[in-house]
């Protein structure tokens, strides 16, 4: 071979060796990237070219699912009750594409493109028919989701229902709400003003306040510094701690007070342990907090889940995961901000799916079990992908001490809010007011309890923000109400 003849040659294999180069990195490395730039119409044509999975209740009802249309996008997405169910489904969109909820956290395996598909892809490949979504059955049930909704309807809130044994997440709502069929039009124009509207409207009804909102949880918070006294083996519930009518905050000339004299204790200014929790004893409270210390109570708390991010569905192999914000106790805190933290104001803040995760827990035993809202998934062809099985997060108290905090909590049913009993059921609960805004113009009502007490079936957490109301009023009928439709009383 001559000169030339191996020159070119040379430059022959060059090139050749630069295009494979170039073409794998479009083709393979940067590939994700290029599919999910927005700018990318194929990409976009590809998405709405093919079935997406629909997305499903506990009892089958569906949620979200793709209906043929005659447009140049194939498939439009449409959703059933869309702002009962818009915490749990998120929306797909033609600007957004898939985000929040389900469609964001499975968006992987509702595109049909997960590995967990292969043989559906390949299948595909040789037939020449649409790689079809996979189907994501929910643990949500239904009629809980409409209960808790309706009930919180006009107003600012959110609940949380669990299966305590289990960590399934049986209702999550969140209101306002919004409908994420406005978002799901194949209208690029209407959707952009849609989503501006929406993301303008101050009372943000996109946020999913179950997981992604802190508030303050006022004397629910108690049932954790309760936990972190039993735990520690001093306090039983006959045991007398200091309440009083009034306590002034250490270093201070702040006086903390009581909602009502019962609260107060005794003469002698003490109160049993069980009595400061079923009265909501501030005084008792914040005095107990102090002599627990800071890093007792925040050890505890920390068992429950604060402190961390809670991952609730998916993973990052299936899309973006569905995560609460990290609720949270205070580092350190001085000794007076420790005694309003002891009581849940101050710098305490928590989410409502924390709350009802530590209604869960002691329901459960002391155990706390892993927050999940997929039951499984499942291929077009109707073939179980994967089931979700129950997992432990962690155990934050002993057995005894969980049997201890049912017997407070039944007390505080029993003794200050009779009216949220339902016949022939015991209900734990613990309801909590947090005074927001300026001068404490407001409050954040809460409840969180779990019933039948004996054999508990249902964990919930309810917050009312910015009521007028004490949180046994604004919160508790709505926990009442869950309840009552869960165990079809």
């Amino acid at each position: 071979m001559n000169k030339y003849l191996r020159q070119l040659f040379t430059a022959v294999v060059v090139l050749f060796t630069i295009l494979g180069l170039s073409s794998t990195m479009i083709t393979a490395i940067k590939a994700n990237k290029l599919n999910n730039d927005p700018r990318n119409q194929r990409g976009l044509y590809h998405e709405f070219n093919a079935p997406r999975g629909p997305i499903l209740a506990a009892d089958g009802t569906v949620m979200a699912k793709s209906d043929p249309v005659n447009d140049p996008f194939a498939y439009q997405r449409s959703y059933s009750n869309g702002p009962l169910y818009a915490p749990v489904t998120g929306y797909f969109s033609i600007s957004q594409r898939a985000d929040r909820g389900i469609e964001d956290s499975r968006n992987k395996l509702l595109t049909g493109e997960s590995n967990q598909l292969f043989w559906q892809q390949f299948k595909s490949l040789f037939t020449g028919s649409a790689n079809k979504g996979a189907s994501i059955e929910t643990s949500i049930d239904t009629k809980l989701q409409r209960v808790a909704y309706d009930q919180l309807a006009g107003r600012s809130g959110a609940a949380v229902a669990f299966e305590p044994k289990t960590g399934r997440i049986l209702a999550m709502v969140s209101t306002p709400s919004y409908d994420p069929n406005t978002l799901a039009s194949h209208d690029t124009t209407k959707v952009n003003q849609e989503y501006s509207k929406l993301t303008a409207d101050k009372a943000n009804p996109m946020l999913n306040r179950a997981i992604s909102e802190l508030y303050p949880p006022g004397s629910s918070f108690k049932t954790v510094v309760a936990t972190a006294a039993l735990e520690s083996g001093k306090y039983q519930l006959d045991t007398r701690i200091p309440a009083g009518a009034s306590y002034t905050l250490p270093n201070t000339n702040t006086k903390l007070t009581n909602t009502g004299s019962a609260a107060n204790g005794g003469a002698d200014g003490q109160i049993s342990f069980e009595d400061a929790l079923a009265y909501s004893s501030n005084t008792a409270f914040a005095q107990l907090g102090g002599a627990l210390g800071a890093q007792a109570i925040e050890d505890t708390a920390k068992k429950f889940g604060f402190g961390s991010s809670i991952q609730i569905d998916g993973s990052n192999s299936t899309g973006d995961p569905m995560q609460a914000i990290a609720s949270k106790f205070p580092d350190n805190p001085s000794p007076d901000r420790l005694a309003l933290a002891s009581i849940g104001q101050g710098d305490t803040q928590e989410t409502p799916l924390q709350n009802a995760m530590i209604a869960s827990a002691i329901a459960n035993g002391g155990t706390l079990m892993r927050p999940t809202l997929v039951d499984r998934v499942r291929s077009s062809d109707l073939t179980v992908i994967s089931t979700t099985s129950p997992g432990v997060m962690s155990q934050p108290m002993s057995k005894d001490t969980a049997g201890k905090l049912t017997e407070m909590m039944k007390a505080v049913i029993t003794k200050e809010n009779p009216n949220l009993a339902i016949p022939g059921v015991s209900v734990a609960a613990k309801t909590g007011t947090a005074q927001i805004g300026v001068g404490n113009q407001s409050n954040d009502g809460w409840i969180m309890g779990f019933a039948p007490a004996d054999d508990p079936k249902i964990a919930v957490a309810v917050v009312v923000h910015s009521t007028d109301q004490l949180g046994g009023s604004a919160a508790g009928p709505i926990m009442k109400a869950i309840m009552r439709e869960a165990l079809g009383k």
